[in-house]
């Protein structure tokens, strides 16, 4: 498969996305080459998983979500559900790998790119690195078990995070728990050379740069503490400062039942201790959003026509309810995730 490059080298099992024109956007078939890799390296003779893609602009972009698009307008539901049933599976078994996944995330790493690269046991961040769980811009929720990541984030960054969808750099990635460890990107092709050979992790002590996230933790916890969405959005507007502003604007251009559906699964993952309670919750919502949600028009509007005006359900963040939530997140029952078929 040209697309990704599957093979060992030295101690390590090594996965390349190769698709740098399409910012490595994750197809199925790359979804699913990487669980049968990772499937059979299981017992394999090597020490390490070394996950990492080609070209500067993007580790991985996302998922590759045009298919789904043509399958919902089709009226095909059964495509895009069974592509988040596989991509979750590959989540948690990346989370849950007996060996180390060492990922290195230069550019951009959003979305589905967070699923393969930031569940590992070493990830690696540079000065290009730029996180984020963009979903609630096209009508999802932040899923690939991203919102475990949200929950377990200080404070209220998970939430705002979330819901705005704000991308962090290398200092804030580590912050925030997406991220482990920085290292110059001009130092990267000799930590790999390392890996491969001896099969070890490295020892990265060198001081990242500094971020900003740390220090809007007060202005965060202040405005997204809220218990509804509606009263974020109220807080916010009455805050004159840039932070805040910044932040209502985001509110009112994502989706407002996306976004009020992330917060209910942000605090319920609170005291959450296993990756596949997070995509249990997540699959609720990714489940029933090509027929009941916004995720057909929010990738109309982003991907599909470019013209970055989605006419959302609802109105604005006041104007979604606790019952439209509970509707998007109810129990699947026999539709839900099957983890028996994990090993």
């Amino acid at each position: 498969m040209t697309d990704i490059s599957i093979r060992i080298e030295g101690r390590a099992g090594r996965i390349t996305l190769q698709r740098p024109k399409a910012l490595n956007a994750l197809t199925y078939d790359m979804v699913l080459a990487i669980e049968t890799a990772l499937d059979t390296w299981r017992t394999a003779d090597i020490d390490l998983i070394l996950l990492d893609a080609e070209g500067e602009r993007a580790f991985c972009s996302g998922g590759d979500i045009a298919d789904m698009y043509r399958s919902g307008q089709e009226g095909n539901l059964d495509y895009g559900r069974q592509f988040w049933r596989d991509e979750y599976r590959l989540n948690a078994k990346i989370f849950e790998y007996p060996k180390p996944v060492v990922s290195f995330l230069q550019g951009f790493t959003m979305g589905g790119g967070v699923g393969v690269g930031c569940h590992g046991s070493l990830r690696i961040v540079g000065d290009s690195s730029q996180i984020a769980m963009p979903e609630c811009g096209i009508g999802l929720v932040p899923d690939v078990g991203g919102s475990l990541m949200l929950a377990l984030a200080p404070g209220r960054v998970g939430e705002y995070l979330g819901l705005t969808a704000s991308r962090m750099g290398a200092a804030d990635a580590i912050f925030a728990g997406f991220a482990d460890a920085y290292a110059p990107e001009v130092d990267w092709p000799e930590l790999k050379a390392g890996m491969i050979e001896t099969g070890k992790l490295p020892t990265l002590e060198t001081a990242v740069p500094k971020g900003s996230l740390e220090d809007l933790v007060p202005q965060i916890d202040t405005h997204f503490a809220g218990e509804t969405l509606g009263d974020i959005a109220r807080s916010l507007a009455n805050d004159s400062s840039d932070f805040a502003q910044s932040a209502l604007k985001a509110l009112n251009r994502n989706a407002p039942l996306a976004m009020a559906c992330s917060m209910a699964i942000i605090r319920r993952l609170r005291s959450a201790n296993s990756i596949r309670q997070a995509l249990d919750q997540e699959f609720r919502y990714t489940y029933r959003a090509v027929a009941q949600g916004d995720f057909i028009e929010g990738i109309r509007a982003a991907i599909i026509d470019r013209d970055r005006a989605p006419k959302w359900a609802h109105a604005g963040p006041e104007s979604v309810t606790e019952m439209d939530v509970s509707q998007m997140l109810m129990p699947l029952g026999s539709n839900a995730l099957n983890w028996k078929e994990m090993p």
